[in-house]
C-alpha cells in the first residue's frame, strides 16, 4: 500500500480536473461508508426489539423450515 504523502504527491502532479474527479470520488467512498454505518447502528439498535418477535415460541413451526 502506499504512503500518505506518495498518494499526496501523485495527486498533486494531476491537472486540477481530474483533482477535482479525486475530491468527489472521495466524497462519494465518505457518504457510502456513513450510509453503511448508519444501516449497522440501526439495525443494531433495533436487534432488541425485534428478538421478542424472533424468539416467540408461536415462530417455533418456522424455525423448522
Amino acid at each position: 500500500m502506499q504512503s500518505f504523502k506518495t498518494l499526496v504527491r501523485q495527486i498533486q502532479a494531476l491537472p486540477p480536473e481530474r483533482i477535482a474527479e479525486i475530491e468527489n470520488f472521495v466524497a462519494f467512498i465518505a457518504a457510502r461508508e456513513e450510509a453503511r454505518s448508519l444501516t449497522r447502528a440501526a439495525a443494531a439498535m433495533s436487534a432488541p426489539a425485534f428478538a421478542a418477535i424472533w424468539d416467540s415460541p408461536d415462530d417455533n413451526a418456522y424455525n423448522e423450515l
